[in-house]
């Protein structure tokens, strides 16, 4: 069983930072891709930040000098660096692993993680 558990959303003022945190566990697995994705209520999911296990990184263009994604293979853990936060970044962020599972790919979700930019 595959789990992927994402930490680090919050409450921040327009122009701060967050770093969020995501890591992948459980069965014996080799991650592919890992990615970051955000729903604001009332849109659909959309691509923020996805990194390969090269740790070659593809961003969103609202997001593109502002965030940056990172990966720590070791750990299995994928981090998004959130700066100079825009209310419009409000939105659950949602972790997604692509990993390798008994020679098959297959992509886990985590449950999401709530960032709010507000004054």
């Amino acid at each position: 069983q595959v789990q992927v558990v994402e930490s680090g959303g919050g409450l921040v003022q327009p122009g701060g930072s967050l770093r969020l945190s995501c890591a992948a566990s459980g069965s014996t697995f080799s991650i592919n891709t890992m990615g970051w994705y955000r729903q604001a209520p009332g849109k659909q999911r959309e691509l923020v930040a996805r990194i390969t296990s090269g740790g070659s990184g593809n961003y969103a263009g609202s997001v593109k000098g502002r965030f940056t994604i990172s990966r720590d293979n070791a750990r299995n853990t994928t981090f998004l660096q959130m700066n100079s936060l825009k209310p419009e970044d409000t939105a659950v962020y949602y972790c997604r692993a692509d990993l390798f599972v008994l020679g098959a790919l297959r992509s886990y979700w985590g449950q999401g993680t709530q960032v709010t930019v507000s004054s």
